[in-house]
């Protein structure tokens, strides 16, 4: 789909539904919308992180959270957020809601309801949106993290310092 085709909900900052709009329009006017992130872990606790493709209008080559992607408009987070898991990664799991983060500049203006999963399925990751993608245990994320910040997208730093990081610690 092109940006002008996909038609997302705008929101106001309480995350109430206030009117939609196309992908494109949203993002050049800077509207406040919706997205999911979800962290796939595997039984032995590592997080599978993305490397966005070079082709993605944002963030291109950066370190992401397992799966992302935008609500649609008449869609639920959860919902979305089992078709990015299938679109992304081609696996089907058991969602936890995690937490809630508010749009803010690091999220660029969007809701994001982020969920966890675990699971030791095969992963095929979608090579239109993922140029490679792998597990790693926390604590060498941490390190990737403090040694190289630019390789990763503002959004997953967010969520590490905001929930990984006491993962790390207990």
């Amino acid at each position: 789909m092109n940006a002008e085709n996909e038609i997302y909900n705008i929101v106001d900052e309480n995350d109430c539904i206030i009117g939609q709009a196309s992908r494109k329009y949203i993002h050049e006017n800077k509207l406040l919308h919706r997205s999911v992130h979800i962290l796939v872990f595997n039984s032995r606790k590592e997080l599978f992180l993305q490397k966005r493709a070079f082709s993605k209008d944002e963030n291109p080559g950066l370190w992401d959270t397992s799966s992302a992607g935008h609500v649609d408009a008449g869609e639920s987070y959860e919902d979305c957020a089992h078709r990015e898991l299938w679109e992304e990664l081609n696996i089907k799991a058991v969602l936890k809601t995690l937490m809630k983060l508010p749009a803010c500049q690091e999220t660029y203006g969007e809701h994001v309801q982020v969920y966890t999963c675990v699971t030791d399925d095969a992963i095929q990751v979608n090579q239109e949106e993922i140029s490679e993608g792998a597990f790693f245990n926390l604590a060498k994320i941490q390190e990737e993290l403090s040694l190289k910040p630019a390789q990763f997208t503002s959004s997953f730093k967010l969520l590490f310092n905001q929930f990984l990081i006491n993962e790390i610690e207990h």
